[in-house]
């Protein structure tokens, strides 16, 4: 029979958090945290767990296949990191 687990959830705000805090992480109150006990379900307690229902399956595709938006690019005078960058900065990128 598969184990129940906890989370803990704000009686203020609602936010989830798997560990006990003092104060929410959320919202930011003192104290509001309340442990609540969740069965956990048997597919989710293996570790080789099949896809969710409702999910389909992702096919890969080759690198060569993806298409991508070309930008042009700003040169930042540095070599090397225009290299990591793919040849500089996207405008609007930072």
């Amino acid at each position: 029979m598969p184990r129940a687990t906890s989370a803990y959830v704000c009686s203020a705000c609602g936010h989830e958090t798997p560990r006990w805090a003092g104060q929410c992480p959320g919202c930011g109150e003192w104290n509001t945290l309340v442990e609540q006990l969740r069965p956990r379900s048997s597919r989710t307690a293996g570790a080789g767990a099949g896809p969710k229902a409702g999910t389909s399956a992702v096919t890969p595709i080759p690198l060569g296949q993806v298409e991508a938006e070309e930008h042009e690019r700003l040169r930042t005078g540095i070599g090397e990191l225009d290299n990591v960058l793919g040849g500089g900065l996207v405008p609007g990128s930072l």
